[in-house]
């Protein structure tokens, strides 16, 4: 037997071994947490049974409250064992799968020889509890596998820095128990374990990438100094399976300061979410909040609008074209997103703190208590110099005031004395028993039934101005809609506020502003005006704030206005910030013209800010990024992972039935040489419908819309932006054509489409294909034609 053969039946004993510590660990935790829940139901049952009830005086009551609170700590301590043991046992039994994927020999300068390091997605002690079998891939030393080739290394512990010598680096592919594929590497992660992972098929959600983590990827990982960490990534770079792997190790390295509960991510829409949910999980680590920019606008403005999303506002963009306001949208939509607006937002808001700002009076029963001119008057009553929220702080409280005097005056009013005549009888047994109370220490008589009906007519004074103090207390006497709204009504107000900013000025400014009025006086918030008004809002009534979030996550961070970044950095004042984007992707109107994360890194200090660049793409075959690179400006940057595959097509077809027909056929094709996951892309959600009414009747497929709440595995329609950062095995352009991609700013639109393919590509065209292939060199695709 050679030394390598030798070697081979080592490494697969020690597999053997190592899953049979995992299989009786799996048995020994069964037996625990069933124990532990049949605990858990004999305390639940005979939970009144121990314990001691009295309430005759008051040591009694307290020794109940004891007794009580004793036994609901015993009940709860076994929840947390259970669960405990509930959390390990996934562990274990996703460990027993593949329970490590990589090795290295560290021989440490202080210790007489080289440790022998597994790693996998956790840590295993032998049965002693003495020894590592496999460490967790955040462990400190585990940072050596991803970071060094044999020789010289070092990595950082809390206690210091340990330096030595990596004598061997190895990976495995293991499954089911057995050892498939074993090979020694260098600094990164060999071709041979990337091959075998990214040559699987697509699935429904995303995978982890702990076993192929590269070196630039393990740094953006384990980044914990900068207080905003910039991530710059060609598509299929791994941006976003890098951010999860970060929360993952931030979940593990403060484990006992941080929890899921206090890392938010925001994602481009609800379908993304459905997507990654399951990749913290696989680790055994619990999901962080995920969340839209959109579901915290509606949130923040409740059912003031109706909001537009960002994937209306996109199909505007693609298929308005012939509206005669069109092209005034669109300068609204890169004017009101951009960071020079925000800008003029800030000038208008300190022009506010002198004068300008909006009341409502405050009324009641249909008639005004305050007017809206004596609240202005308050509040410029106050020191300029102060906040604005401060001052309106103090107005509430003076309204406050006022309106308390105002309810003694009210009480008095015939339409109260009428209210207390209809009161139901509880009303009337509450005011006596409360004016008894009060009068038990004169006498015990009770014959003052003025001082009934003063009770009573107070009591509903009192709830009927209810109201009116909540709606004081929550500021709504500003009228910000109006605030807003004067700032376009008035040219010359706004041609002052544009003076400063040259790159605003636009003839189509008038336009813009009847737009925006038409649409505020509708009641409709357009998606380029939901930031700015956000903002302006929190200008007026101060900042919400949540102290408790610690990490911040923005992917897709490139569809991101000035605005919109501000708002999160105001609302995660303690917060780290992640940011992940590609350039190259900025599908809506209002990035095409910015090009950097100036914006976001203007909000924190030059030294707290970090940028990392990932330039190569793995996502998809060779092929593939060689014809998608040629796609976008800079795209000679981007280095594809060496991954064979086919060819992608270009197929010219003569009708839309044709079309049909070699779609469907595709598909079939495709399905056939075991390709899980197949995309029709089409450019618009209505293009989508189309699409799929005429496939679905030749073969099963499903239309994804902005309603779809989850991806499956199969055949699916899908709109362009609704795809961007999900892959699939196959993907099918429904239309290339000059008709359709006619113009140079959807060019980033149809890159996107074209790289969520892992393995396969192929465009279809009617007439003639899209200027976008132009400068596509004719030998990285096959062109095809169809016989008429």
């Amino acid at each position: 037997m050679s030394a390598t053969d030798q070697e081979r039946q080592n490494e697969q004993q020690r597999v053997e071994t190592v899953i049979t510590e995992i299989s009786n660990r799996i048995t020994d935790l069964e037996q625990q947490v069933q124990v532990v829940s049949e605990d858990i139901v004999g305390i639940r049952k005979h939970f009144w049974d121990d314990v001691t009830v009295n309430f005759e005086d008051a040591t009694e009551a307290i020794e109940t409250y004891v007794s009580i609170k004793q036994q609901a700590e015993v009940l709860s301590e076994r929840e947390r064992s259970q669960r405990h043991a509930q959390n390990q046992l996934r562990t274990m039994q996703r460990l027993m799968h593949s329970p490590y994927f990589g090795r290295i020999d560290f021989h440490e300068e202080t210790e007489p020889g080289s440790e022998r390091i597994y790693l996998g997605i956790a840590s295993l002690l032998d049965k002693n509890d003495e020894h590592f079998l496999i460490y967790d891939w955040r462990a400190p030393i585990s940072s050596l596998y991803y970071d060094y080739s044999p020789g010289p290394a070092h990595y950082d512990t809390p206690s210091g820095v340990v330096s030595g010598k990596i004598t061997c680096k190895r990976q495995y592919i293991i499954r089911d128990g057995q050892l498939l594929h074993m090979f020694d590497t260098g600094v990164t992660i060999g071709d041979e374990l990337l091959q075998e992972v990214l040559g699987k098929q697509a699935d429904s959600q995303m995978k982890s990438i702990v076993a192929t983590i590269q070196r630039d990827q393990n740094r953006i990982i384990r980044n914990e100094k900068s207080r905003l960490l910039i991530v710059s990534g060609a598509a299929g770079s791994g941006k976003t399976s890098a951010a999860l792997q970060r929360v993952a190790y931030l979940l593990y390295r403060y484990r006992k300061t941080l929890t899921a509960e206090q890392i938010v991510l925001f994602s481009p829409n609800s379908l993304f979410n459905s997507y990654i949910s399951t990749v913290l999980p696989e680790l055994g680590e619990e999901n962080m909040q995920q969340t839209t920019f959109q579901e915290y606008a509606q949130h923040r403005l409740g059912d003031s609008f109706s909001l537009e999303n960002s994937l209306e506002q996109m199909e505007y963009v693609l298929t308005a074209h012939d509206e005669p306001d069109y092209e005034a949208r669109l300068a609204a939509i890169r004017c009101k997103s951009s960071a020079p607006f925000l800008r003029v937002m800030n000038q208008y808001a300190d022009r506010l703190m002198r004068g300008g700002i909006v009341f409502r009076p405050i009324s009641f029963r249909q008639g005004t208590l305050i007017s809206a001119a004596h609240i202005q008057e308050l509040f410029y009553s106050h020191d300029t110099s102060l906040p604005i929220p401060n001052r309106m702080a103090l107005v509430a409280r003076a309204l406050l005031a006022e309106v308390k005097q105002l309810e003694r005056r009210e009480r008095s009013k015939p339409w109260v004395e009428d209210e207390v005549q209809l009161l139901d009888k509880d009303a009337y047994v509450a005011a006596y028993q409360q004016l008894r109370r009060k009068k038990q220490f004169r006498d015990d008589s009770f014959d003052d039934f003025d001082r009934e009906q003063e009770l009573l007519a107070k009591r509903v004074v009192k709830q009927h101005f209810q109201p009116v103090r909540d709606s004081i207390a929550s500021l709504q006497f500003i009228d910000i809609q109006a605030t807003y709204r004067q700032m376009y009504a008035d040219q010359a107000l706004l041609d002052q506020l544009l003076s400063d900013e040259p790159s605003l000025s636009s003839a189509a400014w008038p336009a813009i502003c009847s737009l925006t009025l038409e649409c505020l006086d509708q009641g409709k918030l357009t998606q380029e005006d939901i930031p700015p008004y956000l903002y302006l809002q929190e200008r007026l009534e101060g900042k919400q704030t949540n102290n408790l979030v610690r990490h911040v996550f923005l992917d897709e961070a490139q569809d991101y206005s000035a605005f919109q970044f501000a708002l999160i950095k105001n609302l995660f004042p303690r917060a780290k910030m992640t940011v992940l984007g590609d350039w190259n992707q900025a599908i809506y109107a209002h990035a095409a013209h910015d090009e950097s994360f100036g914006t976001v890194s203007s909000l924190f200090e030059p030294e707290e800010t970090e940028t990392f660049v990932l330039t190569k793409s793995y996502r998809s075959t060779l092929p593939i990024v060689r014809f998608t690179k040629q796609l976008v400006a800079g795209g000679e940057q981007i280095e594809p992972f060496n991954r064979d595959g086919r060819m992608p097509t270009v197929t010219k077809v003569h009708s839309d039935a044709e079309l049909t027909q070699q779609i469907v056929e595709r598909v079939k094709k495709l399905s056939a040489n075991g390709h899980k996951t197949i995309a029709v892309i089409t450019k618009t959600a209505a293009e989508a419908e189309k699409a799929h009414q005429s496939l679905a009747a030749l073969l099963p497929i499903r239309l994804i819309t902005t309603s779809t709440l989850s991806y499956d595995t199969g055949n699916l329609v899908i709109p362009s932006y609704l795809a961007k950062g999900v892959e699939f095995d196959a993907v099918i352009l429904y239309d290339a054509s000059a008709k359709s991609y006619s113009r140079e700013s959807e060019r980033k639109l149809f890159y996107t489409a074209c790289t969520r393919a892992m393995h396969e590509l192929h465009l279809y065209y009617r007439d003639a294909k899209t200027f976008l292939l132009d400068h596509v060199s004719a030998s990285s695709y096959e062109h095809l034609e169809t016989d008429n």
